[in-house]
């Protein structure tokens, strides 16, 4: 199937784009570093933020299907340029998924993620990381290290007791550090 995208030229180093089958349009700007005012993205922009706005369509297809809630999904991406030629070099994408998702669901949504076309589209010198960031995951690590400082206190009071001399002086020194 064929999409119809047409653009124009509308002055100050600026392009005008229409989707043919909505006649949705968006704007691109030259970046500063290319001579251009940065005003909105630019063409180099559009294809980065493909890559993640892909993702996450592919996400939502199987989520939807699946009954899966994914509120609070989203993605943060970088665009990285090289010179000579002028090209995107790496697009690091961090896509951050909704919380009490299943060990089956997590892996199915990332395998839709990691499936996008734009993905598979992108040149295979294009550094493309992919991180999966779940919201549950950075609660209960929060939560471990909690735990963890806890556990480390305890087991310095119960060392206090058996403990005699400078080794005693350290672990005190430690505590109130």
């Amino acid at each position: 199937m064929a999409v119809e995208i047409t653009g124009r030229y509308i002055g100050n180093l600026k392009t005008e784009l229409t989707h043919g089958p909505s006649g949705a349009v968006i704007r691109t700007a030259a970046p500063v570093d290319n001579q251009g005012d940065g005003s909105s993205f630019s063409p180099t922009d559009l294809a980065a933020t493909s890559l993640g706005a892909c993702m996450l369509t592919l996400i939502a297809i199987v989520g939807e299907r699946e009954g899966i809630d994914l509120t609070g999904l989203s993605f943060r991406l970088e665009k990285h340029m090289a010179s000579n030629p002028r090209r995107i070099s790496a697009v690091p994408v961090t896509i951050h998924m909704p919380a009490g998702l299943t060990p089956e669901q997590r892996k199915k949504l990332e395998n839709a993620a990691l499936t996008c076309p734009v993905h598979k589209s992108l040149a295979p010198e294009i550094d493309k990381p992919v991180e999966f960031v779940y919201a549950d995951a950075a609660t209960s690590d929060k939560m471990s290290m909690a735990e963890a400082r806890r556990a480390s206190a305890d087991l310095r009071e119960s060392l206090e007791g058996k403990i005699t001399g400078d080794s005693a002086d350290l672990i005190r020194e430690t505590r109130d550090a």
